[in-house]
């Protein structure tokens, strides 16, 4: 069996088995955890927007540990750079759809709780400015046509990591209309038992969908990465067969 089949028939399982999983934590969230005695039936919102806002979190520091290794690689190692900047990009779209998805589901869930849509909340505006960051960061390696796009990228990347500390501290420094840590947070923290089968395999259900459209785009970005380099080669040699 090719290597390529291999790979294959790997992501057909993992795909089944995210799958399954969403549609189990799903069927958790909805209809097996029990009704919050405060918010009732809104409070459910609660297993797709933590998991989600956790993810989004953690997906900056894989686009900033690959922007480092671009940075340090570019004039070192190309392959190794391009490698790299694939995966920068990769993980920069998967934090945009996560960090869009946290935000939609906290403003449904600030409409049912607070009677608005949306509040200049320290936690609300910190996270708005993490998903401004990475569009900025995908609209300038899009838009951008200097030959150090890449460098301006990975250097923006660095900067949009710092802010991802702030997103995670803000309901902690700042007096905060959000509420406060549902773990870690304290003595009061934490939810039922009954309630932590749905929360935890949303959890992984969501980290394994991320997962996979971590490594399809970096996959696509590699066969870009190449096929500009053939165009590239093909350039050269049809320059050089000219000049001759």
């Amino acid at each position: 069996m090719t290597r390529s089949r291999i790979f294959g028939s790997i992501g057909i399982v993992w795909v089944l088995a995210t799958l399954a999983v969403i549609a189990y934590a799903t069927r958790l969230g909805l209809f097996v955890a029990p009704t919050e005695a405060t918010m009732g039936n809104v409070q459910r919102i609660f297993y797709y927007h933590v998991p989600t806002s956790m993810l989004s979190l953690l997906f900056p520091y894989v686009n900033f540990a690959a922007s480092l290794c671009y940075l340090f690689w570019r004039r070192r190692d190309p392959l190794k750079a391009l490698t790299a900047d694939a995966i920068a990009v990769s993980s920069a779209e998967v934090t945009v759809v996560y960090s869009s998805i946290c935000l939609l589901t906290g403003m449904l869930w600030g409409r049912a709780a607070w009677g608005i849509w949306w509040t200049w909340d320290a936690r609300l505006t910190s996270m708005l400015l993490l998903w401004l960051l990475y569009v900025s960061y995908l609209m300038l390696r899009k838009l951008s046509s200097t030959g150090q796009t890449h460098t301006l990228a990975a250097v923006l990347s660095v900067f949009a990591a710092i802010d991802v500390p702030i997103v995670y501290m803000s309901i902690q420094w700042w007096r905060t209309q959000h509420p406060a840590p549902v773990f870690g947070g304290g003595a009061d923290s934490g939810i039922d038992p009954s309630m932590k089968p749905a929360f935890w395999f949303n959890v992984l259900g969501w980290a394994m969908w991320g997962i996979f459209l971590l490594i399809m785009r970096y996959a696509l970005e590699r066969r870009r990465q190449e096929s500009d380099q053939d165009a590239a080669l093909q350039a050269i040699e049809a320059s050089l067969e000219i000049a001759k």
